[in-house]
């Protein structure tokens, strides 16, 4: 099958004449109303919020892709690590094998692309397992995931807080570090799919943290730090029932190491 290795993993040209446009959209759903306006006080929902994590792993994954069950079972577990903030971005570029990813999404493959051109690579592949931005291992080898996370740490620390409906970030300026972009990621935490043609047909796979938006809300600055308020109501909506806020750098539109993050779920 062209584009596909004997190996733990799928890999994909992406440079090559039949692989995807090289620029896609991210993930835009505006938040409406997000810095602006008032709203109704809301009864604070029950959360669970987990801050100073030492890692946040990116699991780019795909239903389609007969890799990727060991990954998506690997993440699962990672994920109950108190310290741990595990996402899983679904791709889309498998779709064409039979069976198109339920979750699949263009924009999860141009941030998968972006971190390869990042880090001067033509190819993509899944399972990948992207750790703190910086490096990126096969998604189901738990001793390269482990090498990765002592190999950089989560440096700044991401105060959350719910209220009144609303939620509260709050990040310290921090000496030493570059300008950064705050991201809000949201996700489902947990999904059952059974899969029913492709290379997974027959198999029921459990998916966690399944990434469902991902939008810009601000920048850090080292000498400032941020506070940013965003009505609840807008940050969790459709079947979303968790959102990490990611504190990201950036240099020429492509994703550099994260600096911080904090989690928080229903």
């Amino acid at each position: 099958m062209a584009g596909l290795s004997s190996s733990a993993s799928h890999r994909f040209d992406w440079q090559s004449p039949n692989s995807l446009p090289r620029t896609l959209p991210m993930i835009s759903r505006p938040l409406l109303g997000t810095l602006f306006g008032l709203l109704l006080a809301l009864p604070a929902p029950a959360v669970e919020v987990r801050v100073q994590p030492k890692a946040v792993l990116e699991l780019f994954t795909s239903q389609g892709c007969a890799s990727c069950p060991p990954a998506d079972a690997l993440l699962a577990k990672l994920a109950r690590d108190p310290h741990i903030i595990a996402l899983s971005y679904h791709v889309d570029y498998w779709d064409y094998i039979g069976w198109p990813d339920t979750f699949g999404d263009k924009s999860n493959t141009a941030r998968q692309k972006d971190y390869a051109s990042r880090w001067g690579s033509g190819r993509i592949y899944t399972p990948q397992m992207v750790v703190n931005g910086a490096k990126g291992v096969v998604g189901s080898r738990q001793r390269e995931i482990d090498g990765a996370l002592t190999a950089t740490k989560l440096n700044l620390p991401v105060s959350l807080s719910t209220n009144g409906g609303m939620l509260t970030v709050d990040i310290q300026g921090q000496a030493g570090l570059s300008d950064a972009v705050i991201w809000l990621v949201t996700y489902l935490d947990k999904a059952d799919v059974a899969i029913e043609k492709g290379e997974n047909e027959g198999k029921r796979v459990t998916y966690t943290n399944v990434v469902t938006s991902r939008q810009a809300v601000g920048m850090w600055e080292p000498e400032t730090g941020a506070h940013i308020k965003l009505p609840m109501s807008e940050v969790l909506t459709g079947k979303s029932n968790g959102a990490v806020v990611i504190v990201q750098e950036e240099a020429n539109g492509l994703p550099g190491n994260i600096l911080g993050a904090a989690a928080f779920q229903k």
